[in-house]
């Protein structure tokens, strides 16, 4: 008897070459056949006649085949196969290019069911490459709702269809039902089974909304119920009560006032300093909206608690910053602040080693060398991490780890909505920065397409002229044959720029695949205002602070995400001088059009997210998947909300009657949890 678990090369058909193409969809066993949903669906259920099916649209045509398939070649390694099909309404040609095998499978006489686009050329109807099948033998691709699936090489959607049928036949009925029978049915959700055969081959609508409102339930309340285990841990330890000191103190000192949204923030980190449980917070604002004054205020109500704190950056370049702004902000309140990188010299790092020991340093920022064995603290009890999204879960607890329960503080200026929030940070509390400092910059931002090139190459011969810099971003590091022609890539770019645009201006490259150390030497260089241009990919798209930058230009902008572009925004307007973004893009349809017009109209960074998560979906909002958390398959955060809500509270209510998932019908809900998060499973044991 077939398993789960079986290799997908045990099915008919599946060969060592499918396998591997199979393989890039993710498709190695039966179960991840099962698994691997359509992302769309096409109801071919209705035939039209000749003279009503509506053009340009596809559609379903039942026609009779007046005559034999008649091949012509065109040129060289182009031949037709035309057919002329009638019905009582009218005649359609139809043509077929390079498949002259089709010519044996259509008799004249009999009626087809022919699927696709039809057109009107003056009085004539046409159509071109259809798929089709006849009358009496339909329900393979016609006369049916059908899946599509994500594709690749190799694999076209009869096949995978083909394989995923086999799948559900070999052990459909051993679909993994993870649902406690009392959830299942308090929701009326479907049985695992005919979820499983109906969001593949749905016999009607009704059928295929059942199939996806389990499923979608099933994916969302899982994950409710893996992050509500992972809050239950971390809420039930014990936490070293902080003495929460006027605020007020702090703020005084200031040179400003802190907008409302910072005291907000500070104050309902502080409630959980002083709770007796670890914090274990979200501090998410948009670019430039006072994060690390935020993080300052804590670290001096640390201090003032005697307790060590520790900053962690994601590079060198925003370590060396943060250490510079929380060393003004704090030396003076007597908080003695040290810096920990890769790129001290080794008794420089002895020496910060010794006075964290030894307490005498109340703060450290530092990259990843804070995590390193050596580095040991008196009495850790507060840990910040900047740009969340940068770390992984390891890394944000190995740094925890390096204290008794620390509070945990993780920062981001990736806008995220809250919708999508819950789910990705569903284990922490979240605080919110929706307000901007005065004085922070306002960007102007210009969408503009490969003719208005000369004119920016004059503005940005104009700005460097008035002591400016430019940033330009690339979506490749290198030229690469595989992508589309016209892309540009950072390396030849910026030599392009150099030998060819701009002989007499100082351009710089930097991008991921550099050393750190070349990287943040190349960095630091242009922060010093040795370089006028630097070109670089998104590796400068969160925290760098070059005040003098005053115009961003994304080459290619239709390839990155709407949060990204603002993110990349984020680089300019930082100082006194009026700053500009250029969005270059030639992709002429109205969806780049609509997408590219948002970050147009509006700066803020929430506003753009919450459009970036309905017209792309989800996605991955952050270019990789770090924080450790699954990829939805089924569900649909930008319209599944009322479902995730449900979701939750059911996981609320169960794991309340049973927080270690004990009773025999959880096993396999906690089985699941486990298996999803198996690179951290001893966090839920």
């Amino acid at each position: 008897m077939a398993s789960l678990h079986d290799d997908i090369r045990t099915l008919k058909g599946v060969g060592e070459a499918r396998a591997k193409a199979l393989e890039k969809l993710g498709v190695r066993t039966l179960a991840d056949a099962l698994g691997f949903f359509p992302r769309a669906y096409e109801d071919r259920r209705r035939s039209y006649t000749v003279a009503d099916a509506p053009p340009e649209t596809p559609v379903c045509v039942k026609a009779m085949a007046a005559s034999v398939p008649v091949a012509s070649f065109v040129r060289r390694g182009m031949e037709l196969l035309r057919l002329r099909a009638v019905d009582e309404t009218g005649t359609l040609d139809i043509t077929w290019f390079n498949q002259n095998y089709l010519k044996s499978h259509i008799l004249p006489g009999e009626t087809y069911v022919f699927y696709g686009r039809v057109s009107i050329l003056g009085r004539r109807r046409t159509m071109t490459n259809p798929i089709f099948e006849r009358e009496d033998k339909q329900g393979a691709v016609t006369g049916r709702i059908m899946p599509i699936y994500r594709l690749t090489a190799g694999i076209n959607q009869k096949y995978l269809m083909g394989v995923i049928a086999q799948a559900l036949e070999s052990c459909g009925e051993q679909a993994p039902d993870v649902l406690p029978a009392s959830v299942r049915e308090k929701m009326q959700l479907a049985q695992a089974r005919y979820a499983y055969e109906n969001i593949h081959f749905p016999r009607d609508e009704q059928a295929l909304e059942q199939a996806r409102r389990r499923l979608v339930f099933e994916e969302l309340f899982v994950l409710a119920a893996a992050l509500g285990m992972m809050r239950e841990k971390r809420t039930a330890g014990c936490g070293k009560r902080l003495t929460a000191y006027p605020m007020e103190d702090f703020w005084s000192r200031l040179p400003y006032r802190p907008t409302a949204a910072q005291v907000r923030a500070v104050d309902e980190a502080m409630a959980d300093m002083a709770s007796g449980t670890p914090m274990n917070r979200l501090l998410q604002g948009d670019v430039g909206s006072g994060k690390t004054l935020v993080a300052a205020a804590l670290l001096w109500q640390s201090a003032k608690n005697g307790r060590q704190a520790a900053f962690m950056a994601p590079t060198e370049i925003l370590a060396d910053q943060h250490y510079v702004s929380l060393t003004a902000l704090l030396e003076p309140l007597g908080v003695h602040v040290v810096k920990l990188t890769g790129a001290m010299k080794a008794a420089e790092k002895r020496n910060v080693n010794e006075l964290l020991q030894a307490g005498l340093a109340q703060v450290a920022v530092g990259t990843h060398a804070l995590l390193s064995a050596g580095v040991a603290f008196r009495d850790l009890g507060l840990v910040i991490t900047d740009e969340q999204h940068r770390f992984g879960v390891e890394q944000r607890s190995a740094l925890a780890g390096k204290g008794e329960k620390p509070h945990v503080l993780v920062m981001s200026a990736t806008p995220i909505p809250r919708t999508l929030a819950l789910i990705i940070y569903g284990d922490l509390d979240i605080s919110v920065l929706d307000e901007l400092p005065p004085g922070r910059q306002k960007v102007d931002t210009f969408a503009v397409g490969e003719d208005m090139r000369a004119r920016i190459w004059r503005f940005v011969r104009r700005l460097v002229g008035e002591g400016r810099q430019v940033f330009i971003v690339c979506p490749m590091v290198e030229e690469n044959e595989d992508l589309p022609a016209g892309m540009k890539s950072a390396e030849a770019y910026a030599k392009t720029l150099q030998t060819q645009v701009f002989p007499d201006l100082r351009v710089a490259c930097v991008h991921g695949k550099m050393k750190a150390k070349a990287k943040d030497a190349v960095m630091t260089a242009f922060a010093a205002g040795e370089y006028d241009i630097l070109v670089s990919t998104t590796v400068i798209e969160v925290g760098v602070d070059i005040p003098n930058a005053a115009l961003m230009i994304v080459e290619n902008a239709d390839r990155f995400g709407l949060s990204q572009l603002h993110q990349l925004r984020g680089r300019v307007g930082r100082g006194r001088h009026k700053s500009y973004c250029v969005l270059f893009s030639d992709a002429d349809t109205p969806d780049v059009k609509a997408r590219l017009g948002i970050m147009t109209k509006t700066s803020d960074g929430f506003k753009i997210s919450e459009e970036d998560l309905r017209l792309r979906g989800p996605g991955d909002f952050f270019g990789s998947r770090q924080h450790g958390l699954p990829e939805m398959h089924v569900a649909d955060l930008s319209g599944d909300m009322r479902v995730l809500k449900q979701a939750q509270q059911q996981a609320q209510e169960l794991l309340a009657a049973d927080p270690a998932l004990e009773a025999p019908e959880n096993q396999p809900l906690k089985e699941r949890i486990l298996t999803l998060f198996d690179l951290h499973a001893d966090t839920f044991n």
